[in-house]
């Protein structure tokens, strides 16, 4: 029986781990789906670096860190693609509208027609107290 290879415990102690985490939560808010693979990612290393800085006694605090925030963007990019994916056809009649709407009033009037897909897809009026898209 072989003995498995002991990698050297990260020098950074966590922080690459952190900074992967973080950019993997704003590339969820820019593009969900490049963050969410970014956050599966981090979420690997994150892991890894938590594995051997515990076997070495040394502080977890920024590795653990990266766990929680990676697993936070890849829950929002997960919400985030899946909200993309069932309006994309509002979505994209909406982007379409909006190339052709050259005055305000045609720019509110796309807001409203969103609005209105909106509320008939999910079945519910829109919430007063929440703006209009711009």
């Amino acid at each position: 029986m072989t003995t498995p290879l002991q990698g050297p415990t990260p020098a950074t102690g966590g922080r690459r781990a952190l900074v992967l985490a973080i950019m993997a939560l704003v590339f969820t808010l820019m593009l969900p789906a490049a963050g969410l693979a970014l956050s599966l990612f981090a979420i690997v290393i994150a892991i890894r670096d938590l594995r051997l800085l515990n076997r070495e006694r040394r502080g977890i605090g920024m590795a653990t860190g990266a766990v929680v925030l990676s697993s936070l963007a890849f829950v929002l990019g997960i919400v985030t693609t899946g909200f993309q994916l069932y309006f994309s056809d509002e979505l994209t009649a909406y982007n379409e509208c909006r190339k052709g709407a050259g005055t305000v009033a045609a720019q509110q009037d796309c807001s409203e027609q969103l609005m209105r897909a909106f509320e008939r897809k999910m079945g519910v009026a829109w919430p007063a107290g929440v703006p209009a898209p711009a």
